[in-house]
């Protein structure tokens, strides 16, 4: 019963300090997809945006952890995109709410999702971000499709 009780009070003390630490906005990233684009089309920047479960969902968890909270992956991003996070948590009923009808417009059938889009709020990318774990590995990605979209 005592092992039974600790794992219930490690289960909860792990989930709480989970929700915490993800439950604050990545800095460098927006949380408002209207006024990126806004930004965007000011500063004449893509807009990148990932759709994230950032509390239940493991390769979401992953992405932030190595990728997206990384200072040389915001600092790199930043200088051809609006960044933008649109979390979907179970911890946070109303912020899941707020985000879905973005999930319905776009379609989105899993997470990690990203989507890019030009300055005028045009798709012309998607992807899984976990198929790129890496830092190195998704800057390489988004300049690719980057140069494929200006072949367009």
């Amino acid at each position: 019963m005592k092992a039974i009780t600790y794992l219930a009070s490690f289960a909860l003390g792990a989930s709480a300090l989970v929700s915490t630490a993800f439950s604050k906005e990545l800095e460098g990233w927006s949380t408002d997809l209207d006024k990126a684009f806004a930004q965007a089309k000011k500063e004449k920047k893509a807009v990148l945006v990932e759709f994230t479960g950032s509390d239940w969902c493991p390769p979401c968890i992953a992405m932030r952890k190595n990728v997206f909270s990384k200072k040389e992956f915001v600092e790199a991003a930043s200088k051809k995109f609006i960044l933008v996070e649109l979390d979907f948590p179970n911890g946070d009923p109303e912020l899941k709410k707020k985000n879905d009808p973005f999930a319905e417009k776009y379609k989105i059938e899993g997470f990690p999702t990203v989507i890019l889009f030009d300055s005028e709020g045009k798709e012309y990318n998607r992807f899984f971000a976990s198929e790129y774990p890496k830092t190195d590995a998704f800057l390489k990605h988004l300049e690719e499709a980057s140069e494929k979209k200006s072949l367009d």
